[in-house]
């Protein structure tokens, strides 16, 4: 009998920023969606509410905050969104009044079409030899299956999405590819949502904290422009809290000693859960992982 071991530090972090660069450029080229847009006379928004928002989301329907940023506690893109797409017929409010969002027959059947564009671009697109492209897509779906059924993280709000993605059995290397890079980005999220939790903060207060660990703003002005999924007064709020908790400084906006541990901890610990239950001999070979997806993100690009 065989024991697959999980992986151990030092994590293959480098890994990570590939998996948002593959799915930002894998379908790139598909022209699918503007015909659909024009026909149905919508805006590229509505469209992905229907066939991504939606289209992943819980058959019964879903609300704007559970489709939406998991840090934002405004919605109103969102909601123009989601109008667009009612005015076209495409999604509907649900009849019992909850404020949940359902597509509508006209809308499961764009969702279907896109599904079947998609599978089509897919199967079509070859970036690297086809047998290089079918074992990373290999690798990387056991590194997913092995992340999705590990006892950690026991919140799971993405996950399921990465479970309606599978649709259908992925009918070439690239869909297989996809399936599984888009998995364990969303298994990402739920690690990351996992270790912010452990350290007692919501999702807003930890946006402000990582915009401030990255140096990204100086003043409760600068925080406003860029987190523009936030009222001013909950920013204002999430500073004095991140202030009373002694992970900012009283004067100003530098982080304490305390606050750099703790977001160090958080991004270790969602390594950590990420990493963690990946198969030893698929971490193993986490080097050739990252120089072919890396191959695979330059012929996309």
């Amino acid at each position: 009998v065989v024991i697959l071991l999980g992986m151990r530090p030092p994590y293959p972090v480098s890994l990570v920023p590939l998996f948002p660069q593959f799915l930002q450029r894998r379908n790139t080229r598909l022209d699918f969606p503007l015909r659909a847009m024009e026909r149905h006379g919508i805006d590229r928004p509505a469209y992905l509410f229907v066939v991504q928002s939606l289209g992943l989301a819980d058959p019964a329907g879903a609300t704007l905050a559970e489709v939406g940023s998991l840090y934002a506690t405004l919605w109103e893109g969102t909601q123009a969104a989601a109008a667009t797409a009612q005015g076209s017929g495409l999604v509907t409010h649900d009849p019992h009044g909850q404020e949940r969002w359902l597509l509508t027959d006209a809308g499961r059947r764009l969702l279907d079409e896109h599904r079947r564009a998609v599978a089509a671009h897919h199967a079509a697109l070859a970036p690297i030899d086809r047998a290089d492209l079918g074992r990373l897509a290999a690798l990387l779906d056991r590194a997913f299956a092995a992340g999705a059924a590990a006892a950690e993280p026991v919140t799971r709000l993405r996950t399921p999405r990465a479970h309606r993605y599978r649709w259908t059995a992925p009918a070439s290397e690239l869909a297989a590819l996809d399936a599984a890079v888009f998995g364990l980005w969303q298994l990402r999220d739920d690690c990351h949502l996992q270790a912010w939790m452990d350290a007692g903060l919501t999702a807003p207060v930890l946006d402000v904290l990582t915009r401030l660990w990255r140096g990204e703003a100086a003043t409760p002005s600068e925080l406003a422009v860029l987190i523009t999924g936030q009222r001013e007064t909950e920013i204002g709020a999430a500073i004095a809290e991140l202030r009373s908790g002694g992970l900012v400084e009283g004067d100003g906006l530098a982080l304490t000693p305390q606050g750099s541990e703790v977001r160090e901890r958080i991004e270790s610990e969602t390594n950590r859960y990420f990493f963690a239950p990946w198969p030893d001999d698929v971490g193993g070979q986490a080097e050739w992982i990252r120089t072919t997806l890396s191959r695979v993100n330059d012929a996309l690009a």
